[in-house]
């Protein structure tokens, strides 16, 4: 069975590198960590990589073997696990002095905890004899943080062999990866995230771990990113008329958060969140019900009681304060914390030149781009040597990247078989299909840089640890992407975990001088700007587009009427903070007022 985390919060996958080996950093110290395992090449270096530097036996799972990439994803989150079996191991062996992980481990926990308060007991206790047998107790109930592993459900090409013919649909690239974490030794979660994937979903079925065993315990667990309490749901009822249980719904706002952002239809997150709150315990009964029809009809072993459904949230949390009312008021089990750990270099890998950027970025060094393959809004980083070698390819009148590892190879417009709309085949050809249309100057100038807006996220957001470890550059390729989200812009500086997870508690505030709102304000005003975008880019909207954003239009405003009445259950801010928080309503209020469709115009 997984243990549940000791610490409130959890570092969410960041990128394909940045936290590729994050749970090797942290999960000693009870930290729950998610590694995105959708690069194989990247993961088989670094299973390279920590053989050598822990004295284990390697051998290479080579591309000619038959299931390389289920392999050796599988090789190396068994090595992880056992590099962090042994960490703690040896950290039972240290003794309680300072500055050591013995006693980083206690310190960081939260103030509530039972663990922290039993270590805090110890280290004023006279009694010798006393003291060294709870000294062992406690070393006794160290434990890690869960080695949780992301699936990007959209990212699933199919495979093919040597000889250019279609392999089974199983060997496609997320089916490949969902059987390498299945067929590992890990006790822990899956993280499926960038919607929904039929074939994916249907291929849980085919791993016992996912189900109950004769104790009706699950050995590993599906965790769901969604965006809103309707998906959470539809997807739940799939998978639990399967016969497999959500552990988790993990909640993350719509624009508000790292990497791919998937705006919702106006949907805010304290609304949201309010919604998981009233309607948990009918979502959780509704479920069980599905899965233990489902598990009898199937004659597998069943559940004896009903599994808990843990509540999370994450996208732009900033302060304790936040964390504190997020945890309290709707009733959650943790938070996520992801893009202020790129600013700890002992958590995460963010090479030197792109560390340095950051730590001294401005906020408008941070924007929500055309950039990923995907077709979905991606939040990128105006000064990573990424976007900077995109501009030198288009000033060169080279625009695109070379294609190498092909995840996002989709587009059949131009080749018989996919290939990716940021790479260079793609963009030339696009291009040149463009100026045979003689467009305006102006209309042509746009499309060009709708087109050159796409840049190779599949090498550019691996490089980054290979820079830092002075591993081997895949193809050669040294530009590094990277997508923090903006909440980003409001610490400077680099970090170490302690001083990061004592923000998170509260014991310390890290923050920069720039005015941040709360973080409900921050996401309506990325909101408020993604309409007025849209709204811009439409001259004359169809009334399928007209309807869309009526209905966005009134949901935000939906959302600010919510949290006018929200603020009354804030009471850890000053009344200046709050008087700020209603100004501040009243100004998104007043743009979406003031930003109407033309037909809004001409009906008036």
């Amino acid at each position: 069975m997984i243990t549940s985390s000791v610490h409130k919060f959890h570092i969410p996958v960041l990128g394909l590198a940045f936290s590729i080996d994050t749970p090797l950093k942290v999960a000693r110290f009870g930290i729950s960590s998610v590694m995105s395992i959708m690069d194989d090449e990247l993961i088989e270096k670094m299973r390279a990589y920590y053989s050598d530097k822990y004295n284990q036996p390697f051998i290479a799972i080579e591309e000619i073997e038959n299931d390389f990439r289920a392999k050796r994803i599988t090789a190396y989150l068994n090595l992880a696990q056992q590099i962090i079996a042994q960490q703690i191991d040896e950290m039972r062996l240290l003794a309680f002095e300072e500055k050591n992980d013995l006693t980083k481990y206690f310190e960081m926990l939260p103030d509530d905890s039972k663990l922290k308060m039993e270590y805090l007991e110890m280290m004023e206790m006279k009694d010798e004899n006393k003291k060294v047998q709870l000294q062992t107790e406690l070393k006794s109930k160290i434990q890690a943080g869960s080695i949780d592993v992301n699936i990007m459900a959209k990212v699933d090409k199919p495979n093919f062999d040597k000889a250019g013919n279609p392999l089974p649909s199983e060997f496609s690239d997320a089916l490949a990866a969902l059987r390498g974490f299945a067929n590992s030794k890990l006790n822990s979660s899956v993280v499926f995230s960038a919607g929904y994937n039929p074939r994916l979903y249907n291929y849980v079925e085919q791993f016992s771990d996912f189900f109950p065993d004769s104790n009706g315990q699950l050995k590993k667990k599906i965790i769901l990113k969604v965006s809103d309490f309707r998906s959470a749901q539809v997807q739940g009822k799939i998978f639990a008329k399967k016969g497999i249980w959500i552990s988790e719904f993990r909640i993350e706002s719509g624009l508000n958060c790292g990497g791919h952002a998937f705006a919702t239809d106006g949907y805010l997150l304290g609304p949201v969140l309010e919604e998981f709150k009233n309607k948990r315990k009918e979502l959780t009964h509704e479920l069980f019900e599905l899965c233990c029809t489902a598990q009898k009809e199937k004659n597998l072993f069943a559940f004896e009681k009903q599994p808990y459904m843990q509540i999370t949230v994450q996208g732009g949390i900033g302060t304790a304060n936040e964390n504190t009312f997020l945890m309290e008021h709707y009733q959650l089990d943790g938070t996520g914390w992801g893009s202020p750990f790129l600013l700890v270099s002992e958590a995460t890998n963010v090479d030197d030149e792109t560390l340095n950027s950051l730590s001294s970025a401005q906020q408008e060094d941070y924007f929500l781009s055309n950039a990923s393959p995907l077709g979905i809004s991606f939040n990128n980083f105006k000064k990573s040597s990424s976007e900077k070698l995109r501009l030198e390819r288009i000033a060169k009148n080279r625009s695109g990247s070379p294609c190498y590892k092909k995840f996002l190879a989709t587009n059949t417009e131009f080749t018989t078989s996919p290939i990716c709309t940021g790479s260079r085949e793609y963009q030339s050809n696009k291009i040149k299909q463009l100026e045979e249309k003689n467009l305006p100057p102006d209309l042509f100038q746009s499309e060009v840089e709708q087109i050159t807006a796409k840049e190779c996220i599949c090498e550019g957001l691996g490089a980054s640890v290979l820079i830092k470890d002075a591993l081997p550059l895949s193809h050669n390729l040294n530009a590094v992407a990277i997508c923090p989200g903006p909440n980003l812009a409001y610490f400077s500086g680099k970090f170490s975990l302690q001083e990061m997870v004592n923000h998170i508690y509260g014991h310390a505030n890290i923050l920069n001088s720039i005015h941040r709102p709360n973080m409900f304000i921050n996401e309506l005003n990325l909101y408020v700007d993604y309409y007025k975008k849209k709204i811009e880019s439409i001259l004359i909207p169809t009334p399928k587009q007209e309807k869309y954003l009526q209905d966005f239009k009134e949901n935000l405003l939906e959302g600010i009427s919510y949290y006018r009445q929200l603020v009354n259950f804030i009471k850890t801010e000053s009344v200046q903070y709050i008087t700020a928080m209603l100004s501040e309503l009243d100004n998104a209020a007043v743009q979406l007022a003031t930003h109407k469709l033309i037909l809004e115009i001409q009906h008036n």
